[in-house]
C-alpha cells in the first residue's frame, strides 16, 4: 500500500520537518541564479531593481526568466532525494509507487487524457471568443520556450508531487495514522503554495476553490490508485501544455506562448468548472480503467505503524 510505505516507527514527524526545511532550503539556493542575473542587468542597464513579482516577471527576457525559476526546481528534486534517502533511509521508489516499477504507461495516460482537453478546450473557447485570445507565435523564442519547457517543466511538476502527494503524504500518515487527515493537509498546503502567484491579485481568494481542489484531486487521484504516476502525468500536462499553449501577462508563467490571453482577468466558470464537474469526469475514467473500489477505506481508512 502506497501511504504505508512511509509509515515506519523512526520516521518520526520532526524528521519531515527537518526534511521539509533542507528541501526549501534547496530550493532557495536555486534560486540565485536567477538574483544574480537580475542584480547583473541593473548593474549593466542602470534599470532599477524589480521590486514586485510583476516587476521580476517582465524585467528579464520570458525564456531565460523561464529557465531561471525552473532550475530552482532541480536543485529542489536534489533536496528530495537526499532527504528520502539519507534522513528517512527509503527509496524514491517508496514515495512513488507501491509498485515494484514506476509505471509508465499510467504517467502517459494521464499525461495524453489532460493534454487533449486542456488542447480542445482552448482551442474551443479561442473559437467561442477570438477576440479574447491573439495570435502571438514567434518561431525562434517559442522553439526555445519548447526546449526549455520539455526538459524542465516535468521536473518541476514532478518534484510538487513528490514534496505534497509522495513525501509529505506519508508524513501525514505517520502523523496522523489516518488517511483523511494527510489528503486534506496536503490539499490545503499545496494550495496555500500557490498565494503569492500573480493569478490570486488579479482573480481574488476565489481561485483558492481551484488550487485546493486540484490538490484535493491529485491526493484522491494518488491515494486510490496506490502510487503518484496518474498525479505525476497530469501535473505535466497541466503546466507544460499550458506553457507552450497559453500566456498572458498576468499569469505565474510568462512565456513565448502560441496564443495570448488579452482578457481582463475575472472570476468565472472556469474556476469552479474544472473541480465540480472535470475532476469528477477524470476520477470516473481512472476509476474504471485501473478498477478501483473501497473507496471509503482508501481515503478515509486507519494506518499502523510497523512496530
Amino acid at each position: 500500500m502506497f501511504i504505508e510505505q512511509g509509515i515506519r516507527s523512526e520516521n518520526k514527524f520532526w524528521k519531515y520537518l527537518l526534511g521539509s526545511g533542507l528541501i526549501i532550503l534547496m530550493s532557495f539556493i536555486g534560486q540565485l541564479p536567477l538574483l544574480v542575473a537580475v542584480i547583473w542587468k541593473t548593474f549593466a542597464t542602470g534599470e532599477a531593481y524589480p521590486t514586485t513579482n510583476d516587476g521580476m516577471m517582465h524585467f528579464l527576457d520570458a525564456n531565460l526568466t523561464l529557465f531561471l525559476l525552473l532550475i530552482s526546481f532541480v536543485f529542489a528534486f536534489a533536496g528530495i532525494y537526499f532527504v528520502v534517502k539519507y534522513l528517512h533511509n527509503q527509496t524514491l521508489l517508496s514515495v512513488t509507487t507501491s509498485r515494484k516499477k514506476v509505471d509508465w504507461s499510467r504517467i502517459w495516460f494521464s499525461f495524453g487524457l489532460w493534454a487533449v482537453f486542456t488542447i480542445g478546450s482552448t482551442l474551443v473557447y479561442h473559437f467561442l471568443n477570438p477576440e479574447l485570445y491573439i495570435l502571438d507565435f514567434k518561431p525562434v523564442p517559442f522553439a526555445i520556450l519548447f526546449v526549455i519547457a520539455v526538459f524542465l517543466v516535468p521536473v518541476q511538476t514532478s518534484t510538487e508531487e513528490y514534496v505534497f502527494r509522495g513525501y509529505l503524504m506519508q508524513g501525514f500518515g505517520n502523523l496522523a495514522k489516518n488517511k483523511w487527515f494527510p489528503l486534506l493537509m496536503t490539499s490545503l498546503i499545496f494550495g496555500g503554495m500557490h498565494f503569492f502567484n500573480p493569478e490570486v491579485s488579479k482573480i481574488g481568494n476565489i481561485i483558492f476553490v481551484y488550487y485546493i481542489g486540484t490538490g484535493l484531486f491529485l491526493g484522491i487521484v494518488t491515494l486510490m490508485d496506490e502510487g503518484m504516476e496518474l498525479a505525476l502525468g497530469f501535473h505535466a500536462a497541466n503546466n507544460l501544455i499550458g506553457a507552450l499553449l497559453l500566456t498572458s501577462d498576468w499569469s505565474a508563467f510568462q512565456t513565448h506562448s502560441v496564443f495570448k490571453d488579452v482578457s481582463e482577468p475575472q472570476a468565472g466558470y472556469d474556476i469552479i468548472m474544472p473541480v465540480v464537474l472535470v475532476y469528477p469526469l477524470l476520477l470516473f475514467i481512472f476509476s474504471r480503467k485501473y478498477n478501483w473500489s473501497d473507496w471509503k477505506e482508501k481515503l478515509t481508512g486507519n494506518i499502523h505503524l510497523d512496530n
